[in-house]
């Protein structure tokens, strides 16, 4: 079909190749991309948080109080306590299992927010 004033344009005459399948443009690429980002990104994160509540070693908390035994546990007598006791939350004191305050030192360091265990007798 010809407009009059106009040139014919050549026609090619590509033969039709039928398509077989899915065919990607830059629209799915588009749509594609930020999909597989987010999704490794997401994997990634899911692994990194899996594997660092099984890494005992690196975060220990006790680094200091009776490494030879497999656990440390101290026990006492409320009748011995007397008014009040001040006892270490953060493995750092020096007086382990009673606080000296070393916990500041590492909150400051660390942003943590630790503080000891206090325990006292009721006023009658």
């Amino acid at each position: 079909m010809t407009t009059p004033g106009l040139p014919a344009m050549p026609v090619s005459s590509t033969p039709a190749v039928p398509s077989a399948g899915f065919r990607f443009t830059k629209e799915h690429l588009v749509v594609a991309v930020p999909v597989a980002v987010v999704a490794a990104v997401g994997g990634f994160l899911v692994s990194h948080y899996l594997s660092s509540g099984r890494s005992c070693k690196k975060g220990q908390v006790n680094t200091t109080v009776s490494k030879d035994s497999p656990k440390v546990v101290h026990s006492f007598d409320m009748e011995d306590i007397g008014t009040k006791a001040v006892y270490c939350r953060c493995w750092k004191s020096k007086k382990f299992p009673y606080c000296d305050g070393a916990h500041a030192k590492h909150n400051d360091a660390t942003g943590d927010n630790v503080g000891p265990l206090i325990i006292k007798k009721k006023d009658a």
